[in-house]
């Protein structure tokens, strides 16, 4: 019984597939932010240029 909290304490292989989802979470949020901000950026060009032609 000793041994297998030991074993249970000192494994790590769900700390790592913790962390490589944080790392993926932080990825996806960073994506997120520039698409938004590209897209926002590109519709005010867009008007830009329409407005232009008008």
């Amino acid at each position: 019984m000793r041994t297998s909290i030991a074993r249970f304490v000192s494994d790590e292989s769900g700390a790592t597939a913790i962390e490589y989802g944080l790392i993926a979470a932080g990825i996806s949020v960073a994506i997120i932010l520039v698409v938004t901000t590209l897209g926002t950026n590109l519709t005010t060009t867009f008007q830009s240029v329409a407005d232009a032609m008008i």
